[in-house]
This record gives structure tokens, C-alpha cells and sequence, in this order.
């Protein structure tokens, strides 16, 4: 620590991370069309068939059990709680601070139209149980173990909810070191399969888990919190570890979380943008294939019945 103190790391961003306003009137109308909407950091809006899934929702000005301390947000989120549309299912991935938000967690649950239902890894039911407000006691509280399956009605079809196991770790005090689960989730639909990689350190499971589902038309993948090597690299992938992630699990295009929020570590806070693009061109893919969006920012998937020719933002 004294060390890093004398570097001052970390560094401030070369440039200023800019987000886009969101749009919202998509987000609210949109009832059947699959779309990801990057919200900071790991929180991420998923919409597929009518189900409106929050993923590791953190909108707190930190990720830290104190207000007055620890990792501070350095950019707004991209949507806040009050902008959100009606949600359906909380899917968590562990329960570090930065995933895992008390306000944040209580916000939702007291949600105009009814308490989500709160889709968690065992071992974290305890901390709904206790840390969700009175008015949303009553909330249904879904633990999985790894290879769990949940299954939730969409409009058309059913989605299942895969709870996959990556490597990381879990803990919300010094006490409590590996006694809930953590992992990654697949989100699958008959016509689109989503998965969000959550925290991991680069292992086999990735390609055991393309192996498993064949394919997936759209991932999200960290790519932030990654320096120094020798510390993170059993945690938190880096940028070319995520592109081999991105290839293992054979998905089709991904999205980069995990970055550019929360100064967690010693690499830049606009460094993993710049990484991931020079591990695309070293790999020959094309931007595309592996994209960074904007706080706010919304990414809109065709549907396999859509003609190839139209526009998918």
C-alpha cells in the first residue's frame, strides 16, 4: 500500500469517460426485443421476451459497507434506480461490495408494481433475509448452488437461469471468506442465450461452460481490475484473458463490464478499453466483436427470425 501510494496509483484516466443519456422510452416500451443496457460498472439491465433481468445492481456513490469511505463511483449510473423499468428477476453473481449494494438492493425491492424476485448464490439469503426493507419481507429469495437451473415465464417462452461456477471468491467480512457462493450466470432462451461472466480469474470453466451450451449470441464480460498481474490474476481477468473468455464460451459478441466506474485497482480507470482493443487486433477479430459501451448505453440484438439486412443499433 505504501508503494502504491508513492506511485499514486491509480492513475487518473488518460480521458474523460463520457456516458450517453439513455433512452429511455426504448427501455420502458420495449416488450419482446433482447437488449443489454449498461448501467456502470457490473450492473447491467437485460431485457429479453417481455422479463426485464438486473444484474449486480450498485447505484451507492460507493462500493463499500461506509458511506464516507472506501472505492468512490467516478460516474454516474447510467440509469438510476428511479429510471429503471418495472423489474421482474434480481440476479446476483457474489457479494462483494461492488456487486453486491445494500441501498441499492433495498431501492429495488420497494419498486412501484411489486418486489422483484431475488435470484442469488447459496449462501447470501441470509443477508436478503435481514438487509431488505420491511415493506419487501415478503420478497421470494431463489438460493442456487453451482449447476442450479431456475426457470421463469417470458412472454412467449420460458427463460431458464443457469447459476455456473467461475473462479473467484466470496466474502462481505474477514470472517466470512468462501461461505456463500459466487459464479456466472447463463441466461437462455429458446431464441437467445445470454451469459454475464460475473468476477473470474481465467480457468477452464469458461470453455467447460461453451462445451455445456454450444453457443451464446451475446456475452458480458469483465475486463476491468486486473493490475498488477502477480495480485489480480487469480481474481479478475484482463483484457486478453476475456477476449480467450469471449472465444471458450463461443459466444458470438460481447460487451466489456467491470471498467470504468470504480477505481479498484492499479491500471487506469479508461486503460481496459484500450487493452481489449489491442488484444482484439493481436487475436485479428474486429471491434465489434468484443464492444465497450457507454454508461446508458443500450445494445439492441437481432432476434434469429429478423431479416439480416435490418438495422440493429
Amino acid at each position: 500500500m505504501v508503494q502504491r501510494a508513492r506511485d499514486r496509483l491509480p492513475r487518473p484516466p488518460a480521458h474523460p469517460i463520457v456516458g450517453v443519456a439513455p433512452d429511455l422510452a426504448f427501455i420502458h416500451g420495449n416488450r419482446g426485443e433482447p437488449a443489454l443496457t449498461w448501467i456502470g460498472h457490473s450492473s447491467l439491465l437485460l431485457q429479453i421476451d417481455g422479463v426485464n433481468v438486473l444484474i449486480d445492481p450498485v447505484f451507492s456513490s460507493r462500493a463499500s459497507p461506509f458511506r464516507f469511505a472506501g472505492p468512490k463511483r467516478h460516474q454516474p449510473p447510467g440509469l438510476r434506480a428511479d429510471q429503471l423499468p418495472r423489474i421482474d428477476v434480481v440476479v446476483l453473481s457474489h457479494n462483494h461490495y461492488d456487486h453486491l449494494d445494500r441501498r441499492s438492493m433495498r431501492d429495488v425491492a420497494v419498486q412501484r408494481g411489486g418486489t422483484p424476485a431475488f435470484i442469488v448464490p447459496r449462501g447470501t439469503e441470509s443477508w436478503f433475509a435481514t438487509n431488505l426493507p420491511r415493506a419487501a419481507q415478503d420478497a421470494r429469495v431463489i438460493g442456487c448452488a453451482w449447476d442450479d437451473v431456475v426457470r421463469w415465464p417470458g412472454l412467449t417462452r420460458e427463460l431458464e437461469l443457469h447459476f455456473l461456477s467461475v473462479q473467484h471468491w466470496s466474502n462481505r467480512t474477514m470472517l466470512d471468506r468462501n461461505l456463500s457462493l459466487w459464479g456466472s450466470w447463463a441466461i437462455v432462451h429458446p431464441d437467445f442465450r445470454f451469459w454475464y461472466s460475473g468476477d473470474l480469474g481465467y480457468s477452464n470453466e469458461p470453455r467447460e461452460i461453451g462445451a455445456r451450451f454450444g453457443h451464446f449470441d451475446a456475452a458480458a464480460i469483465a475486463i476491468g481490475a486486473y493490475e498488477p498481474r502477480w495480485f489480480m490474476r487469480t481474481q479478475h481477468v484482463n483484457p486478453e484473458e476475456a477476449v480467450q473468455v469471449m472465444l471458450d464460451v463461443n459466444a458470438h459478441e460481447a460487451v466489456g463490464v467491470h471498467w470504468g466506474t470504480f477505481a479498484l485497482t492499479d491500471e487506469p480507470l479508461d486503460q481496459p478499453p484500450r487493452d481489449l482493443a489491442a488484444a482484439l487486433t493481436a487475436r485479428g477479430l474486429p471491434p465489434d466483436r468484443f464492444r465497450v459501451l457507454r454508461h446508458g448505453e443500450t445494445r439492441r440484438y437481432r432476434w434469429p427470425d429478423t431479416p439480416a439486412g435490418a438495422d440493429t443499433p
